[in-house]
This record gives structure tokens, sequence and C-alpha cells, in this order.
């Protein structure tokens, strides 16, 4: 599965496509896409909404297959990955933070966090300490015996970037973000992700569709439009140092 040439980027895709058939009619949400993204890097996904930032995002999540073309991640190819050997990825490989924040409303904080460690297999007497360190990571370590319900939406992102990140992972896929959340607690959850860029060192890849996000926080952009690569692709627009946002925690 591995691809030889050691300089290769963290992420590759090779005309990667993923069509679907809707009746008589072919949809093409990923038509023909090669890019590569680095060690370290933090590239934004742009495009507006039916673009096929989603769908390029599941193919690189191993999530879904591609129709034709390779996604290859650390020099592994996906397709040729097996169900257990996809699920090994997604638990170490990648961590993944969606719009809609998939918590589950029965289990606290720390049960929530403490998810992918369950699932890995970590040891009951070490679980505690990693997932303290997580939640303390995001700026909620004295809310580890609340319930989704009980938090605040940019406190439940949060919880849900903890979770992406407790079992350490190189990359990291943020799936608009901020898309159910003001303003300002945008900024602070972008801050922490820029924090693990910046400071840990991780790949992020991020979908949205706000260019400013993009300009203020990634060194690359991507365009997407009706499933290919657009002709902006590079640098975003503008981009301003990341500032951190007024106000206290939520």
């Amino acid at each position: 599965m591995a691809d030889s040439p050691s300089n290769r980027g963290i992420i590759r895709t090779v005309d990667v496509c993923r069509h679907y058939q809707m009746g008589d009619s072919v949809i093409r949400a990923v038509d023909g896409i090669s890019f590569e993204i680095g060690p370290g890097e933090f590239v934004a996904l742009l495009g507006s909404s039916g673009s096929g930032k989603s769908s390029l995002l599941n193919l690189i999540a191993g999530l879904d297959r591609p129709t034709s073309g390779e996604v290859l991640v650390n020099g592994s190819k996906l397709a040729e990955m097996t169900g257990e050997e996809l699920a090994h990825f997604r638990r170490y490989s990648i961590g993944i933070v969606f719009q809609a924040f998939n918590l589950i409303p029965t289990m606290t904080v720390m049960e929530n966090v403490e998810l992918p460690l369950r699932l890995a297999g970590t040891g009951r007497e070490s679980r505690g300490a990693v997932v303290r360190k997580a939640l303390d990571q995001v700026g909620l370590s004295r809310r580890l015996d609340h319930r989704p319900g009980e938090l605040s939406g940019g406190e439940q992102q949060r919880v849900a970037l903890a979770r992406a990140l407790v079992n350490s992972p190189q990359i990291l896929l943020a799936d608009e973000p901020t898309g159910n959340l003001d303003s300002r607690t945008g900024l602070e959850i972008m801050e922490l992700i820029h924090d693990c860029n910046q400071r840990l060192g991780m790949t992020v890849l991020l979908v949205t569709h706000e260019r400013a996000l993009a300009g203020r926080y990634a060194a690359r952009a991507l365009f997407l439009s009706d499933g290919k690569l657009a002709p902006e692709d590079g640098d975003p627009a503008t981009p301003a140092p990341p500032e951190s946002p007024a106000g206290g925690a939520l």
C-alpha cells in the first residue's frame, strides 16, 4: 500500500473522483482532483455549498471510497485498506470535527471524549489522565460531569475538538467547524484549531465557505467549484495574523 517516495505529502489525491448515479443522471461530486498537503501545513478548502468540499473530506477521512483515482495518507492508499485497517487509520491517524457537534447527549463531557480511547482499547487506568489533558487543551477541564445539553454551542464544539484530539492524531480534518456558532465563538474555536497546528505541529485541513477565515488562519487555500479545483488555488486573499478574540470563556 505504501508509496515509495519518502518526501511525498502527508495527504495526496491523484485524479480522485466520486460520482453518484441518480436515476439517469451522474452527480460528479468530486471530479478529477489532484493536490498534495505537506506535514504540518494548514490548508483551507474553500467553495460554495454543493461544490464538493465535504465529499472530498469524506474521501480523505476514509469514510467513503472514490469511484476512481487515489487518496493517499502517509503514503498508504486508502482504497486498498480493509475495513479493519480503515478503522485503525481513523482511530489513530486523523481527528475529525464536524459542523454538527455529534456528541452523545446521554454521556457526560468526560465520557464523550473518552469514547475514542475505549474503542482503541486504552486501559481504564490511563484514560482519565488523557481525557483531562485533552479537555484542558480546549479550556473545559472543569466541565467533566456536564452533559452536552448543559453546555453552550461553543462549549459543545470544544468537547468535539477534544474528542478529535484525544488520540493525538497527525491530521485534523475540520468540516465547517464554526457553522453553528456566532462569529466571536467561531473565532475562539478557530484559535484552538490554529494552536493545534502551530504548537502541536498537526496538519490541518479546514473545509469552509468563509474566505475570511481561510485568510486569517490558513497558509494556503484550495478552491472547489462543481467538484473540480478552481484556478484561484493559492494563498488566501488578504491573510491577517490571528488575533485572540476578546472575551472570556464561554
